[in-house]
């Protein structure tokens, strides 16, 4: 049995300013915004869902990204409502928002 039900790596890699990236899009402030979300809700902890930080993901071009494992469930956003839509429908109800899975 896995540690955490589900856990989150969200790519906050920062590249040169002359190449695109995840952090350029703003991943760092919702990777805050989504740990905060998890834990307010009482989501966050063994047993349940783990946030992290990431490195790069290799996947500058859909980016910023996430994925959520174990269910290896990859999604770009780009605000706080596309990671509020990924909390209700994914961590809670176990549902993959489709429109933002890549």
């Amino acid at each position: 049995m896995s540690f955490f039900d589900k856990h989150v790596f969200i790519c906050c890699n920062q590249r040169d300013a002359c190449q695109d990236c995840c952090n350029n899009h703003g991943s760092s402030e919702l990777l805050g915004y989504m740990k905060d979300k998890v834990k307010a809700l009482g989501l966050a902890g063994e047993g349940k869902i783990r946030v992290n930080k990431a490195g790069c993901l290799g996947r500058c071009d859909d980016g910023p990204v996430m994925v959520v494992y174990p269910e290896e469930t990859w999604y770009t956003f780009l605000d706080k409502e596309d990671i509020d839509e990924i909390v209700n429908e994914h961590m809670l109800n176990g549902r993959v928002v489709e429109r933002l899975k890549i």
